[in-house]
C-alpha cells in the first residue's frame, strides 16, 4: 500500500515546481492538507484562500489565468464542481480559460459524510461542456505525472482524486498520454475502469481467473475517449464491461458505448454502476457497504461478469 494519498501526491509535485515557476498558483476553497499546508508556508505570494466558496475559487481561478498564470482550484471533489456549473460552463466552456479544477473524494471518497459529499454525477454533467477533460486518477504515480502535464494545458483540466491510500498500478517510466492504459491483457474480453474501480476491476478480473474466465482490464483514465487507442481494443475484443462508481446514466459505461457508435464496431457491453433508481444513498458503514446498496460490491460484481459473460456462451 502506497504511504502517499493521490491528493498529496498531486500537490507535493505542484509544491517542487513551485520553487522554479513563480506562475503557479493554488486556488483552495478553505482546504487543508500536509501537502497544502508546505506550499502555503513556503510560496504565500502563490497561495490564495477563497473560504467556503467554491463559485469564488472558480471565479478568482479563471481571472488569474486570463492574466498568465497557471491556476489549480482544489476543494472537495462535489462542490468544486456541482456548486461552480455554471462558472465551469461560462469560464471554460464559453470562454475556454485554462484552468485545472482538483477535487478529492470523488464517488464515494467521502463514503460516510452522507450522499451531500458522495460524488457520483460529475463525469455524466462535465463531460458534456466543450472545453472540458477529465482525468480521473488511479494512484499516486499518476498523481504526479498528471499534475505537472496540468501546466501545459490548453483548455479546462478536471482532475478527481480519490481521498485513500491506493497501491501504485504504475512506475514512474509511466506515461499517461493515451487516455487509456491495459493493465492486463485478456484473451476473451476487457473490463473499462476509471479512477478507484480500476483497483476492483483487477480484483474481479483475478476472481474470474480462477473460474476459467480471461478478462483483461483497462484503466480509462481520460476523457473524452482517445477514439484512435480505443477503437484498436474494441477490434480485439469480444465484449467490453464498464465499471463505475457513478450514476448509470451517461458516464463510462455511457461514454464507451457512445464511442462504440462513432467508429461503428457492434461488441457486447455490460455496464456496471449505480442505477439511478436506487436514488441517493442514506446507507452508512464504509463504500463497500454502498456499492453492496446499488448491486456493484465485489461478490456482486463478479456475479454480475459471470452471468454476462454466461449468456454469451
Amino acid at each position: 500500500m502506497n504511504e502517499t494519498t493521490q491528493r498529496d501526491a498531486f500537490f507535493t509535485r505542484l509544491h517542487e515546481l513551485m520553487r522554479d515557476d513563480k506562475d503557479i498558483v493554488i486556488v483552495s476553497a478553505d482546504m487543508g492538507a500536509p501537502s497544502m499546508d508546505a506550499i502555503r508556508r513556503d510560496y504565500p505570494n502563490q497561495f490564495v484562500n477563497a473560504g467556503i466558496a467554491e463559485q469564488n475559487a472558480i471565479l478568482l481561478a479563471s481571472g488569474l489565468a486570463m492574466s498568465g498564470m497557471r491556476v489549480f482550484a482544489y476543494a472537495i471533489a462535489p462542490f468544486i464542481t456541482l456548486r461552480c456549473l455554471e462558472q465551469i460552463r461560462v469560464q471554460s466552456g464559453m470562454m475556454n480559460v485554462p484552468i485545472t479544477i482538483v477535487g478529492v473524494g470523488a464517488g464515494f471518497g467521502y463514503e460516510d459524510s452522507g450522499p451531500t459529499h458522495h460524488l457520483l454525477e460529475d463525469l455524466a454533467v462535465l463531460r458534456a461542456f466543450p472545453h472540458v477533460e477529465i482525468n480521473s486518477i488511479t494512484d499516486a504515480v499518476m498523481a504526479r505525472k498528471i499534475a505537472e502535464a496540468s501546466l501545459t494545458k490548453e483548455t479546462t483540466n478536471y482532475v478527481r482524486l480519490d481521498r485513500k491510500l491506493s497501491a501504485d498500478l504504475y512506475t514512474e517510466e509511466s506515461a499517461f498520454d493515451d487516455g487509456m492504459c491495459i493493465l492486463k491483457d485478456g484473451r476473451d474480453g476487457y473490463i473499462i475502469a476509471t479512477g478507484i474501480m480500476t483497483h476492483v476491476a483487477l480484483e474481479v478480473s483475478n476472481s474470474l481467473a480462477e473460474a476459467g474466465h480471461d478478462v483483461g482490464v483497462v484503466d480509462l483514465y481520460t476523457l473524452p475517449v482517445n477514439i484512435g487507442n480505443f477503437e484498436k481494443l474494441a477490434d480485439r475484443s469480444e465484449f467490453l464491461i464498464t465499471m463505475e462508481e457513478h450514476f448509470l446514466a451517461g458516464g463510462l459505461g455511457s461514454a464507451i458505448c457512445e464511442a462504440l457508435q462513432d467508429i461503428g464496431r457492434l461488441v457486447p457491453v455490460k455496464r456496471i454502476g449505480l442505477p439511478v433508481d436506487r436514488g441517493y444513498c442514506y446507507v452508512y458503514g464504509g463504500r463497500e457497504r454502498l456499492r453492496q446498496y446499488y448491486g456493484v460490491g465485489f461478490d456482486q460484481s463478479v456475479e454480475t461478469v459471470s452471468q454476462f459473460i454466461g449468456s454469451m456462451a
